[in-house]
């Protein structure tokens, strides 16, 4: 388990103090991939060098497998940190090093025999899938083979912890895609935590059990993906899930919708379901139990770590008391409503 406690981080600029970190609080359960997403400059990659220490915090603690390491001796942290990984945006791979070389550095650094460097290092590249490519130095390999090697080499060390600091971002789409799957494979075969950073909510989306939202050094949302995802509360978060999620009517709709409700006539709701309420005939049976009229503007269907979830954009037209019947008894059937009194 990780346990974020309190944690703030400022740093001396030019004009002043610049806080980083404002009073972070996270508990990530052990054998969860959590997702930690923010724009450029919310405090990601600070945080995420927190857990390890790395950047030491101004204030507050961290936890990790019970032993709080804001509090270790430097020899006492070397040890703690060999159970935590770290794989970067850059690879940091040693160009003079072949594959099977590099995966083995923390190992020879560590003054592990040759032997026990071979017995570990070679089903690493299995896991990863270089056994192929062993002997090939990083300028001989592709993004996303540098990429695996860089897990490969954080796993060496056996760790039960794994950072991820924007690990996919110089990557392509496909290529991401396939990085994220053997996270996710890595991390149920070896129940291993990991944390992500990233400011790709796609990301978040195939990989993440749970997220953390952060805005200027703060967390100003945090739950499991798909909550976050069907009822965002944050605007941060709106425009984050706008890359994956339509959260905006066509432009072509904006000016029919205003109209509608510049005259009072209709209510602009966002419905969101997820599990077995997707494939329910929840909106004919409102409109039937309910008298009104829906027109829909907007949705899509979708899913999330194999739950589907899906969003609609709905115009409800008739009775202005049945509109609120009718928002109260969707709550019921487990569907998230939202009335929106304008257009965005």
């Amino acid at each position: 388990m990780i346990e974020i406690r309190n944690v703030s981080q400022r740093f001396a600029g030019p004009q002043g103090w610049i806080e980083a970190l404002h009073n972070v609080n996270l508990t990530i359960p052990p054998g969860e991939v959590f997702g930690i997403i923010g724009r450029s400059g919310a405090g990601k990659s600070t945080l995420v060098r927190t857990i390890n220490l790395l950047t030491r915090p101004t204030e507050g603690d961290i936890v990790v497998n019970a032993r709080t390491l804001t509090s270790l001796s430097s020899a006492d942290l070397r040890e703690a940190r060999r159970e935590i990984g770290m794989i970067f945006q850059h690879f940091n791979l040693l160009s003079s090093r072949t594959v099977f070389d590099n995966v083995a550095l923390p190992l020879e650094l560590a003054g592990v025999k040759r032997a026990e460097i071979e017995a570990t290092v070679l089903p690493l590249l299995e896991l990863v899938g270089l056994t192929a490519q062993k002997d090939r130095y990083p300028s001989q390999i592709s993004g996303g083979q540098k990429q695996r090697v860089g897990i490969a080499r954080a796993l060496a060390s056996k760790p039960k912890v794994l950072l991820s600091d924007e690990a996919t971002s110089a990557l392509d789409p496909e290529t991401t895609r396939a990085i994220l799957d053997l996270l996710r494979k890595i991390n149920r075969e070896l129940n291993l935590t990991i944390v992500m950073i990233t400011h790709q909510m796609e990301v978040i989306k195939q990989v993440c059990d749970r997220v953390a939202v952060l805005d200027a050094g703060r967390v100003v949302e945090s739950g499991p993906v798909i909550d976050v995802f069907l009822q965002p509360r944050h605007e941060v978060t709106r425009a984050l899930l706008g890359d994956v999620i339509a959260q905006e009517l066509p432009p072509a709709l904006k000016a029919r919708v205003a109209e509608h409700l510049a005259k009072g006539s209709g209510h602009l709701l966002r419905l969101a379901f997820k599990g077995t309420g997707v494939d329910q005939p929840v909106l004919s049976e409102t409109i039937r139990r309910f008298e009104l009229d829906f027109n829909i503007l907007h949705g899509q269907i979708d899913e999330i770590q194999g739950q589907a979830f899906g969003s609609l954009a709905v115009l409800a037209g008739g009775d202005p008391v049945k509109v609120a019947q009718a928002m109260a008894w969707l709550r019921e059937q487990g569907v998230v409503v939202e009335e929106l009194s304008h257009v965005e």
